[in-house]
């Protein structure tokens, strides 16, 4: 039997006269379909602009999935949903197996990364991996010439290939999450809702009948069943050491339950004595155990330096002065980049950014063009 999913409105499902076969020699496109509103209008688009769509799912999801993980996407209900998108478009759909290498890019390191002190953007590898990387590869074994999505990204075709620049929609803009995507594929990639509002892809899926019109947008990492302190509890060693105050001679300011359980910038669930209240996380050291707090204009950086780092621009043409982002519900600062002859990125920002993080994403634009990025490992202030 087909899983049941609650709290989702049925509504029926258009007829499928409105969506054309498309004729003989049509370019055939790939879609990852995810079972939400996004990916089946992506999907409804392309069939009717003539492309021959071939629909397409990766489970992540284990036999012994935790109650509460996989639960708003990559799931079996959402496979379900997708389907039957699928079915109305009168498309081919395919569940994929992609178990094994989620289990390797995104849930092995994640536990490691916070006892080490980083704060890690696994959603960055599972895309650049497996959602994009492998699925290019697949959708080519297949005879198709794209891969498409429900990213909202724009694609722009620039005077070198192909560009990424941020979504129509501000408040969804994705591309945050794409700057480590291998260049190569660029010219394989389609986004039919780069210019479009999330309140107009509903609207559109709304207009099709389609059952994901309304259905809750996914949000935090898939994996993880509640939150993402629980689930280091669940799956990691509680080590209890100090919290010191470095505004204040690293006096023992309260103890903390492990460096895992924290990440820079944080101020609630510290512990701390009250007359250190008003203190934010600025530094963790695994080493010695120990959790640096500071009061926040110690919880801000001027310059940074990133590794691992992906361009999806000519190197040579990698203009100096730039926007940065280094946190996705944060606005790009202008900065001044500079490539180091490791390999790595300098970065120092026009002003201060708050809760610069070992681990977490360095974001580079040009305007409204995504550049590429990096990852954070080091930052500093001019004061020291």
């Amino acid at each position: 039997m087909p899983p049941v999913m609650k709290n989702l409105p049925i509504r029926p499902e258009p007829d499928g006269s409105r969506f054309p076969k498309p004729p003989d020699g049509a370019p055939k496109a790939f879609v990852a379909m995810s079972g939400g509103v996004d990916s089946s209008v992506a999907a409804a688009s392309l069939v009717q602009q003539g492309f021959e769509v071939v629909g397409s799912m990766l489970r992540f999801w284990p036999d012994d999935r935790e109650a509460g993980a996989f639960d708003l996407c990559c799931s079996p209900e959402a496979a379900y949903d997708a389907r039957r998108i699928a079915d109305a478009l009168e498309v081919p759909f395919y569940l994929l197996d992609a178990r094994e290498a989620f289990e390797r890019v995104v849930i092995d390191p994640f536990v490691p990364s916070y006892q080490a002190g980083e704060t890690p953007n696994p959603c960055v590898w599972c895309n650049r991996e497996i959602k994009f990387g492998s699925m290019v590869r697949r959708a080519q074994a297949l005879g198709a010439e794209f891969l498409a999505t429900g990213h909202f990204v724009r694609r722009v075709d620039g005077p070198d290939g192909p560009e990424l620049h941020r979504g129509r929609d501000d408040d969804k803009d994705q591309t945050y999450f794409l700057w480590a995507l291998p260049r190569e594929i660029l010219p394989y990639l389609l986004f039919p809702l780069g210019d479009r509002t999330k309140a107009e892809v509903r609207a559109t899926a709304a207009e099709h009948g389609f059952s994901t019109a309304y259905k809750k947008s996914s949000s935090g990492l898939c994996f993880v069943a509640d939150s993402v302190p629980e689930h280091l509890r669940r799956h990691s060693e509680a080590r209890p050491g100090p919290v010191v105050d470095a505004a204040d001679g690293r006096s023992v300011v309260g103890r903390h339950q492990g460096v895992q359980f924290y990440t820079i910038g944080q101020k609630k669930g510290l512990g701390l004595f009250k007359s250190h209240l008003q203190r934010f996380v600025i530094e963790l050291e695994p080493e010695s155990n120990t959790v640096v707090v500071g009061p926040r204009e110690m919880c801000r950086w001027d310059a940074l330096r990133a590794d691992r780092v992906n361009l999806l621009c000519d190197p040579d043409r990698l203009p100096q002065r730039v926007s940065a982002q280094v946190r996705y519900r944060q606005r790009p600062e202008a900065a001044t980049v500079t490539r180091d002859a490791d390999g790595s990125l300098s970065v120092t920002f026009d002003r201060p950014q708050f809760a610069v993080t070992v681990g977490q994403s360095l974001v580079l634009y040009d305007g409204e063009r995504l550049l590429g990025g990096g990852v954070i490992r080091e930052r500093w202030s001019e004061a020291g």
